[in-house]
């Protein structure tokens, strides 16, 4: 597999630019989730990466080989990418084997070339060779697709939303069977998709797009935990916007003083914090007072099983009031009923972000 080098990449459709200069590296036999909402430019992305489209400018190199730029467009058929559409799009007339190798040359295809490898690699059993697709279950014709993109050793694997098809439990699985099986292969791969968990379960980097730019590419935790703005930080989870006042790497806010990774910043801040890191405490637990800030109402319960989303309501004024409310998770056992008075800290370091 080779490297991905993608440098000030713009694509334009009747005068409206949907890509605007992207920069992107994805490093030999790694896997980058592209990320983004809808309207973002990723469809659009993979499609010029594949060579569907050409680009209205900048440059992208496969390999050390450049495949698009200003002066030449190698087109889709000679790319050497491999590609798992969202269906997985099996031929219903050819067994198993016969999708498998189907992009490989006809004696290969004749002699049904590595099929038990393939197999093997992608964790479906040997037996599964001759059934038609239709006999398979969504995520065992997702990783026949997937085998077929490899069997070819394409220079580069793009994944377009592959498992949106699919069921919650079947597509964990199915996510999970992949990774491995890119991973053993040593295929260089982009995931693109607009499912966050999936981003960030998949993905040793992960590349945000919005409107038509890269605006972070970062490891997962990274992401995560430090989003670059405001925008970001609510896409990418559930996210808590709060002013505040920073000075000296804290911030002053409706939840107490609060830790920042930045010394730097000044004055009005909006901070962001994770429903996650804010403790929910019984108030009889705990030296507070009516007067304390951080006494809150249970208003709502969602329960989720392994965990619980909490509603609250401050009981002392709030600077967000009107703006956002306060949610807290919580293991879903110990989630506290509807109007109970409970104490608010938030555990670790906070995101801030200057007005």
């Amino acid at each position: 597999m080779s490297d991905l080098i993608i440098r000030g990449l713009h694509k334009a459709f009747g005068g409206h630019a949907v890509l605007r200069g992207v920069d992107l590296t994805v490093k030999n036999g790694s896997l980058v989730a592209l990320l983004g909402p809808s309207g973002s430019g990723k469809s659009t992305l993979l499609r010029t990466v594949c060579g569907f489209e050409r680009a209205s400018a900048g440059t992208i190199e496969i390999g050390g080989r450049t495949v698009e730029s200003d002066e030449s467009h190698v087109p889709a058929q000679a790319r050497r990418i491999g590609y798992v559409s969202q269906e997985g799009a099996l031929f219903p007339h050819l067994s198993v084997a016969q999708n498998i190798v189907f992009g490989l040359p006809r004696h290969e295809r004749r002699a049904r070339y590595r099929v038990d490898e393939w197999l093997e690699l992608v964790g479906l059993p040997l037996s599964c060779a001759d059934r038609p697709p239709h006999e398979l279950s969504g995520g065992q014709q997702q990783r026949v697709a997937l085998a077929r993109a490899l069997a070819p050793s394409p220079s580069l694997v793009m994944l377009d939303e592959p498992f949106s098809s699919l069921d919650a439990s079947l597509r964990a699985e199915t996510r999970h069977g992949v990774v491995q099986a890119l991973a053993r292969a040593g295929a260089t791969a982009v995931l693109v998709t607009h499912d966050q968990s999936e981003a960030l379960s998949m993905g040793q980097e992960v590349a945000v797009l919005w409107d038509g730019r890269l605006i972070q590419v970062a490891a997962p935790d990274v992401l995560y935990r430090r989003p670059v703005s405001r925008e970001v930080a609510s896409f990418v989870g559930e996210a808590l916007i709060l002013p505040g006042m920073a000075e000296h790497g804290s911030a002053q806010c409706d939840l107490g003083r609060l830790t920042l990774p930045d010394t730097r910043l000044r004055g009005p801040v909006d901070i962001m914090i994770r429903p996650e890191q804010i403790q929910v405490m019984p108030q009889d637990g705990c030296a507070g007072s009516e007067s304390d800030p951080c006494i809150a109402v249970v208003e709502a319960v969602t329960f989720y099983g392994h965990d619980a989303r909490l509603s609250l309501r401050l009981v002392a004024g709030s600077r967000s009031e009107g703006r956002a409310g306060i949610h807290a998770r919580t293991v879903g056992y110990r989630a506290p009923a509807v109007g109970t008075r409970v104490r608010l800290a938030v555990d670790g370091e906070v995101v801030a972000y200057a007005h």
